[in-house]
């Protein structure tokens, strides 16, 4: 059939939205209408080269639909249930699956290929070439083909639009709180990047009891938008937090620190790690630069004072649970996903949803397809 995506054909040059050629399923596939896509910033790191995916390749890892389509051998699903994507895809077999470890799930190691999970071929073609899929996704399309590890059936009243938010940031925000930073009652914590796994991260803080929630962020609305999510104190910087941080924590500092920026700086982990209290712990969820190596921090504070540094890939949680979970939070009003979307876009206006995510406008963007 033929559809329509934002496909990226070169580093540093926009998306280009044009009609594509989506194959059938194969065994073990479906296909999708996708309803709705969140803006992640990781879409970003494609153009800019900071996630260096194979290209051609069709943008989005974030997105809900209904299953139009299904391929040989899917059991559980069939035409008309409701998914939202996990951008990790879990098999339930393996090592970290079977731990309760779904974010680490063996079938990631493909995701910087992007192709069928099966059999390593492509089902979406333009231009008379191959097209890769972002986190085996490319939920920046009205249609895609993906694999069955890759979809989480949800109930049907679920606004599509809302809960396309899970297949990335809000658990991976709200997870690094609960599970990686393992945020405590009576807690002080800074969330550091006030995005949509900033405030996710917020809200998860929130549900676990933190006392203290610092909202760290430039932008000004994006910190007024963090006390409507559950902070209770805000700075623009890092070095703007450390004295009103320490006086409001008696001199304790933040018993975890979260960081969530766009784009990771090894350079500030000093900073976080200057925040951080005796024993405490700094999560490092955002994205670095593939080619950056090193990062500034003190090993003796980190020793002498026994801090921790972890990292946390999808809220280090497992999809399968969690967006069930977060779903029905939602609907009994105790996570926040309305307000989470900033501004609503067409695929057309795929660019200047980046634009303004790069100007600060947007906590979350959302494209919703007819």
């Amino acid at each position: 059939m033929q559809t329509k995506a934002a496909i990226l054909w070169e580093v540093d040059t926009p998306w280009s939205v044009e009609d594509i050629e989506l194959d059938d399923p194969g065994p073990g596939e479906v296909r999708v209408k996708l309803a709705a896509s969140g803006m992640c910033h990781s879409d970003e790191h494609l153009v800019t080269g900071d996630l260096p995916f194979e290209l051609p390749i069709v943008g989005g890892h974030e997105g809900a639909g209904v299953v139009e389509e299904v391929g040989e051998g899917v059991s559980w699903l069939e035409v008309g249930d409701h998914v939202v994507f996990g951008f990790i895809p879990s098999c339930g077999r393996c090592h970290s699956c079977s731990t309760g470890h779904q974010s680490l799930c063996d079938l990631g190691a493909v995701l910087g290929v992007g192709r069928q999970i099966a059999d390593g071929t492509s089902r979406h073609h333009a231009q008379g070439k191959d097209l890769n899929l972002m986190c085996l996704l490319g939920t920046f399309a009205h249609d895609t083909v993906v694999n069955e590890a890759s979809c989480i059936k949800i109930e049907k009243d679920v606004p599509l639009d809302k809960a396309c938010l899970l297949g990335c940031g809000v658990v991976t925000g709200w997870g690094s709180s609960v599970y990686a930073a393992e945020v405590s009652p009576g807690d002080v914590v800074a969330v550091v990047g006030v995005g949509g796994i900033g405030a996710s991260a917020i809200q998860g803080a929130k549900l676990a009891g933190a006392k203290q929630i610092w909202a760290i962020d430039p932008v000004e609305s994006k910190r007024e938008k963090a006390m409507e999510f559950g902070a209770t104190h805000t700075a623009a910087s890092m070095a703007e937090a450390m004295e009103p941080l320490q006086e409001k924590s008696w001199g304790l500092m933040a018993n975890k620190v979260i960081m969530t920026m766009g784009v990771g700086q090894g350079d500030l982990l000093i900073e976080a790690l200057a925040l951080t209290a005796k024993r405490g712990r700094v999560v490092v969820t955002n994205i670095h630069p593939a080619a950056e190596m090193t990062a500034n921090m003190s090993l003796l504070d980190l020793t002498l004072m026994e801090k921790q540094v972890v990292g946390s890939l999808f809220g280090s949680g497992n999809a399968r649970s969690d967006i069930p979970k977060l779903i029905n939070l939602y609907r009994e009003g105790q996570l926040d996903l309305d307000n989470m979307v900033t501004t609503e876009y067409t695929l057309d206006q795929v660019n200047d949803g980046y634009d303004d995510m790069r100007a600060g406008k947007n906590i979350r963007g959302v494209m919703k397809y007819t």
